[in-house]
């Protein structure tokens, strides 16, 4: 089974007193990278949630964003009445060094002056972790399965397109023959066009086109690819679900061989069957940056 890096979660849950909505967001990238957007009331337990999250998802760019429904604790602030004091002095002492008008109500200033108004401090107690905990799991898990549900998209991608390549291989074996002939052709003809025929010696010259058409026999290459073809499929099915590298290298494998028999092949019709495994394998290898 593979999963995709592709993947999105929510949940919301609550203890009676605060609302919690937890979204889990993650797209595809080399490592594990986390981004966590929370109330500050959590940022004890961040290394927890890291620890928590590189577990279940393992790698991918990850968003974790958990919320506190505000109408829950929109009374619980206090006044620095200290700093207030402070800065109504010194906004009197301005107001009487630019003779302004001391009799306007400073109060509304003053509370919307930064550091005056500030949310009153809390302790995260263990019951409302739980709360918490359970909420982040299920957003979690949600969105493993959209991972799940994406990879089964992909499988199926992939293996309509490594089916195509094995497809074009079986058509070059009907060119082979016909290929043979024709470099065998061309090649007596270039030799009796700088040679008289009656001066060629026909062993030596059998000899010479057989260790040519050896040098350029792609008969290893197209067992190779059929294996490494087979070998991905194979991958695909393995309960594992961090093969997305493993499959890149295959791919690597894959496009080494295919590259090799249109080098040799010295024939249009299977380099176009080539450029056509080229095509399906690059499609496979875009996909492939999104495997976990």
């Amino acid at each position: 089974m593979i999963k995709s890096m592709t993947g999105y979660g929510r949940a919301e849950g609550g203890d009676g007193e605060r609302k919690y909505s937890v979204e889990v967001k993650t797209i595809n990238s080399k490592q594990f990278d986390l981004q966590m957007r929370m109330p500050g009331l959590f940022k004890e337990k961040e290394l927890e949630l890291r620890t928590f999250l590189l577990q279940h998802l393992e790698r991918g760019k990850v968003e974790l964003t958990i919320q506190i429904d505000a109408s829950q604790n929109s009374d619980k602030f206090t006044i620095n009445k200290a700093l207030a004091h402070k800065y109504f002095d010194e906004i009197n002492e301005l107001q009487h060094e630019l003779h302004l008008d001391e009799k306007q109500n400073l109060v509304d200033v003053i509370l919307r002056l930064p550091d005056v108004v500030q949310p009153t401090p809390e302790l995260l107690a263990d019951d409302e972790w739980h709360t918490v905990q359970a909420v982040i799991d299920t957003a979690t898990e949600r969105c493993d399965i959209s991972r799940q549900n994406e990879g089964r998209l992909l499988k199926a991608d992939f293996e309509m397109r490594i089916g195509l390549i094995q497809e074009y291989l079986g058509t070059i074996e009907t060119y082979e023959i016909a290929r043979i002939e024709r470099i065998r052709e061309k090649l007596r003809k270039e030799v009796e066009k700088y040679f008289e025929t009656q001066n060629i010696d026909q062993n030596r010259f059998e000899q010479e086109i057989i260790y040519y058409l050896e040098k350029i026999d792609i008969t290893e290459e197209k067992v190779r690819l059929k294996k490494h073809c087979d070998y991905f499929n194979q991958t695909l099915e393995q309960d594992t679900t961090s093969n997305g590298k493993k499959l890149n290298f295959i791919t690597q494998e894959v496009g080494r061989e295919i590259n090799t028999i249109g080098s040799k092949a010295s024939d249009y019709e299977i380099q176009r069957l080539v450029v056509q495994m080229k095509d399906e394998l690059e499609k496979v290898k875009e996909q492939l940056f999104n495997i976990l």
